[in-house]
């Protein structure tokens, strides 16, 4: 793929437009989520390496400028101006794993007016996928109550780059490890997994199964155990074990999983196997594990498939990424239901006396709000990130204690409270200057 081909086509036309009138003035740009998704009293930022990645490495190719001539709906001089275009500009944003609210800007950029434009799709593309899904990991890790987590979600993720950013993104949140290799090697996250069905059935008898897996596998072994029968697999585990066959845990992935891990973990104890935890799996998510754990199931660790990847009941934010100031001017849109507040914009985040968050204030980045803390910090100038990132261990450090911080009632998993940032006065006195200033005739 050619990043600087991974934009909608208004963004080309938009900047041979630019180019015709010379608009290349300075303008600032913010990503944020107009609303949350349904049964979301937060979102958990995340994708801003992914997105600074590719500010950084922005270049039309040749062969990219030749095909696009190929179309024939470019002029010769721009598709020649093609060949300099950079990103020069700076942004600033939150880290990681931070939590945010509606209106509240995950990023903001400010480039020559051009530039800016170009990167909205892709910027929207990264950071919409991965906030999407830390927020759903990061609802899973709520309901979990410090049980791992497992991001088992890869095959039925919506294509390659997103089951690996989903992995990434979960990680983030507090997963424990992923299933998805190419995950493990290119962020150096733990991988997992356990056995599969036609393991077993390539074998004559579930014993043997078992055993040569825990053979080839000794000390790491967890042992799928619902091909057939579940409580007659539970039994042969038992007995493998008191013979000396080492096995960490179990894993259920259908059935009534409440019934069946309580069947399995008396079984297991039965016979002596205290010590092997048992795995669940199959359409888990947020709501299903706080059912199993409201029912005292007793289940060790957790997969988490397709519900995580596609984020099933809310697979989409309400992000935008809309021009706030051009040329010194404040600029904002205001169209019924998607009005837009103008000016460069900080996040002040208060906190109570327990350490969780009272309020947040969205102001200009100029001004201060007292007993609050700034959350937008800069981390790219003319083009070039600002030292290194947090790894990826760092972020989930982050994003743990973020979540931390959340109250009770914006934790719900339904019908949460709604957080409202108040919007500055500096903020109201600037919008009502730019309506003055775009009056129209």
């Amino acid at each position: 793929m050619n990043d600087a081909l991974l934009t909608d086509l208004y963004q080309l036309t938009m900047l041979e437009a630019y180019q015709a009138r010379d608009l290349a003035g300075p303008a600032v740009f913010e990503l944020y989520a107009r609303r949350l998704p349904a049964d979301r009293g937060f979102l958990m930022v995340a994708g801003l390496e992914q997105a600074l990645d590719y500010l950084e490495a922005l270049t039309f190719t040749p062969e990219a400028i030749d095909w696009l001539a190929s179309t024939g709906r470019f002029s010769t001089k721009f598709l020649a101006s093609l060949a300099d275009f950079r990103f020069t500009g700076s942004v600033w944003a939150v880290p990681e794993g931070t939590i945010l609210f509606s209106g509240e800007p995950w990023l903001r950029v400010a480039a020559p007016l051009p530039e800016a434009q170009l990167v909205e799709s892709r910027l929207i593309n990264l950071m919409h996928l991965s906030t999407l899904i830390a927020t759903k990991a990061a609802r899973c890790v709520l309901a979990a109550a410090d049980r791992p987590l497992f991001d088992f979600g890869m095959r039925r993720a919506h294509g390659a780059e997103a089951a690996v950013l989903a992995a990434r993104a979960a990680m983030i949140a507090g997963f424990s490890g992923t299933a998805t290799v190419e995950a493990g090697r290119r962020f150096q996250t733990p991988i997992v997994g356990t056995m599969a069905h036609a393991y077993v059935q390539a074998f004559g008898d579930e014993r043997s199964a078992f055993l040569h897996y825990a053979q080839t596998f000794p000390g790491a072994t967890t042992l799928l155990i619902d091909t057939y029968d579940t409580a007659r697999a539970a039994r042969i585990v038992a007995e493998l074990v008191s013979q000396g066959v080492s096995v960490q845990a179990v894993r259920i992935d259908s059935g009534d999983l409440a019934v069946e891990a309580q069947r399995v973990r008396d079984i297991l104890d039965a016979g002596g196997a205290t010590e092997v935890g048992i795995v669940a799996t199959g359409n888990l998510d947020e709501y299903a594990i706080e059912q199993l754990l409201r029912h005292r199931a007793p289940i060790d660790a957790f997969g988490v498939g397709t519900r995580l990847d596609t984020s099933s009941d809310a697979p989409t934010i309400d992000a935008v990424y809309k021009l706030e100031s051009y040329a010194g001017e404040p600029r904002r849109k205001r169209s019924v239901g998607k009005e837009t507040w103008p000016g460069a914009k900080q996040i002040w985040r208060s906190y109570d006396s327990d350490g969780l968050i009272s309020a947040d204030c969205i102001a200009l980045e100029h001004e201060f709000v007292a007993n609050a803390v700034p959350l937008l910090q800069p981390v790219m100038r003319n083009g070039c990130r600002l030292g290194g990132l947090p790894s990826l261990q760092d972020s989930a450090r982050k994003a743990r204690a973020e979540l931390a911080t959340l109250p009770q009632s914006l934790r719900s998993l339904r019908a949460p409270a709604v957080l409202s940032p108040r919007v500055s006065d500096g903020i109201h006195a600037l919008a009502a200057q730019a309506d003055r200033l775009q009056q129209v005739d």
